[in-house]
């Protein structure tokens, strides 16, 4: 081997053991950084008095970047005309603050920051952050705090409004509808309790809102809302409960179109229970007409024979606050054709239900057979629901059974003396006993009537019963699975949740929550003890 190779063999060697060296000492780049940045200053300073300018800058001790602002940006009183606020989208280590509305006299404004402030690198929250100024002489320091609870739920929405209205010479019960608080807040996304700072003491509405459209402002449609039920006096050392809740909607009808051929759609909002349609043209003595719910959507079908050669018909849709005159242009359209289909599932507890999309008028049981597994025939009834246009056929059932439910040719017939044309068969089945489960409940200090509903996880309704008497209430029939339990002390003992009304000044019954000491398992069952406070 020459000098020169051996030379270069000895420092290539050096270099692996230097490399080698430097990989066993190489940082792994310490602890992650879990400290919020730090404010450093600000212009004007943080509780200024007799505020005059237009900009606000806060400056940090390293890049910051902000998110989430439009749900955790809460400025009180709000002001009309939003400021502007960067950095958006990127990092800076200052907060520029450009107000663009005109700001009201000897007034405290506070800028509630939530958590959107956090640092550049490992997102780092800077918790809570409120900038406070006055345009008067002194700082406003007086708060409301509380807690929000939901009127149906066991844990409210999170987000939610807390607002405070001032009663003076221009306060109406309306002004959560068309005006923006004097002062709110929000409980962001982790908490139910609300404090309301920088007040100045008064008189108020207290008011929460679930408000969907950022505009501060009641929509009915669309909003929670909750209210305290009296006037409030600030200063005060008061914690207030408010109960959030869904008001049923005001009825609205809409205008109503031709649907089909002889078939109007009148939409609608809000409780159709009271809702009459009624024809005000002239129409030949033969008329008949129908009316029947149109599946998952808020609205009626008129359906009406014989068929009339008019450019138009005039109706009145009258309910017991509304009373609106239409005029609906007849033309030609497509007509519909029969179609019948089950609306039962196939492991069935209840009685089986078939639908039709136009409204019958007969069924011919003698072209109706059902039979068991064992092609015994079994005895049943029918009933005709008009407003879902669905016939029910009950029979009795047994166990671990399975039932056959043939329809001949022309046992159905329609408004338009339709029939259906071809055989109809549907095949269901019922399960063994041991593969439900049972739930007993026993009551203690309930004052009756209540409504005792087994629910999900979300609050959707599985099994409910209505307990008029006392004694043990049974839920038989379980399928399994995990159940929460909500309790609706009905008050008016109509049989259903009665939920408030903020006009009306009208608070949601009560409702009272209760988890299972176990889910309910297949072959098993429950015995649970419900206590109620004596209120």
């Amino acid at each position: 081997m020459n000098k020169t190779l051996s030379n270069v063999i000895l420092i290539a060697l050096i270099a692996l053991v230097l490399a080698n060296c430097a990989n066993r000492g190489n940082p792994d780049g310490g602890p992650k950084d879990v400290t919020p940045p730090q404010i450093i200053k600000s212009l004007p300073e943080n509780f200024t008095t007799n505020f005059k300018g237009d900009e606000i800058k806060i400056y940090f001790d390293e890049y910051i970047k902000i998110k989430d602002l439009q749900k955790q940006l809460i400025i009180s009183p709000p002001m009309e005309t939003q400021p502007e606020v960067s950095p958006l989208g990127g990092a800076s280590k200052f907060i520029t603050i450009k107000i663009k509305d005109t700001l009201k006299p000897n007034t405290t404004y506070a800028f509630n920051f939530g958590n959107s402030i956090t640092d550049n690198n490992e997102g780092n929250p800077y918790p809570y952050y409120r900038y406070v100024f006055s345009t008067g002489d002194y700082i406003d320091s007086l708060s409301v705090k509380g807690n929000i609870i939901d009127a149906l739920l066991p844990q409210p929405e999170t987000f939610v409004n807390v607002g405070l209205y001032e009663v003076d010479s221009t306060f109406n019960d309306s002004i959560v509808y068309n005006k923006v608080p004097t002062y709110i807040t929000n409980t962001l996304d982790s908490v139910t309790t609300f404090n309301i700072e920088n007040i100045k003491a008064g008189k108020y509405l207290l008011v929460a809102l679930k408000d969907n459209n950022g505009d501060n402002k009641f929509q009915q449609k669309t909003d929670q809302i909750g209210y305290y039920d009296h006037i409030i006096t600030v200063p005060t050392d008061s914690s207030y409960t408010i109960k959030l809740f869904s008001e049923t909607l005001d009825f609205r009808p809409s205008r109503p179109f031709l649907a089909a051929q002889q078939k109007i759609a009148f939409g609608y909002e809000g409780p159709v229970e009271a809702m009459d349609i009624n024809l005000i043209s002239e129409v030949p003595e033969a008329f008949e007409h129908r009316i029947t719910k149109e599946e998952n959507k808020d609205t009626l079908n008129y359906w009406y024979k014989p068929k009339i050669e008019v450019d138009s018909l005039l109706f009145v849709v009258t309910h017991p606050d509304v009373s609106k005159d239409y005029k609906v242009r007849i033309r030609p359209q497509d007509v519909d054709s029969l179609i019948i289909k089950s609306i039962s599932p196939n492991n069935i507890s209840e009685p089986f239900k078939v639908k039709g999309n136009i409204p019958f008028v007969n069924l011919d049981k003698s072209k109706v057979t059902l039979m068991d597994k064992d092609s015994v025939k079994v005895a049943f009834t029918t009933k005709l629901d008009s407003l879902k246009n669905e016939y029910v056929f009950d029979f009795k059932k047994t166990e671990d059974n399975s039932y056959n439910i043939k329809i001949l040719p022309e046992a159905f017939t329609d408004f338009f003396d339709n029939k259906n044309a071809d055989t109809l068969v549907y095949s269901v089945r019922t399960k063994k006993s041991s593969d439900f489960g049972y739930v007993r409940f026993n009551l203690v200090n309930a004052k009756l009537p209540i409504i005792i509903q087994l629910t999900t996880e979300k609050g959707e309704v599985k099994f409910e019963h209505t307990v008029t008497k006392e004694g043990p209430i049974d839920f038989e029939n379980l399928p399994s699975g995990k159940y929460n339990v909500r309790v609706i002390h009905d008050a008016n003992g109509n049989g259903i949740f009665d939920t408030g009304s903020y006009i009306n000044k009208s608070q949601p019954e009560r409702v009272s929550h209760f988890k299972l000491s176990d889910d309910v398992r297949a072959d098993w069952g429950n015995i649970e003890t419900l206590i109620f406070n004596e209120d």
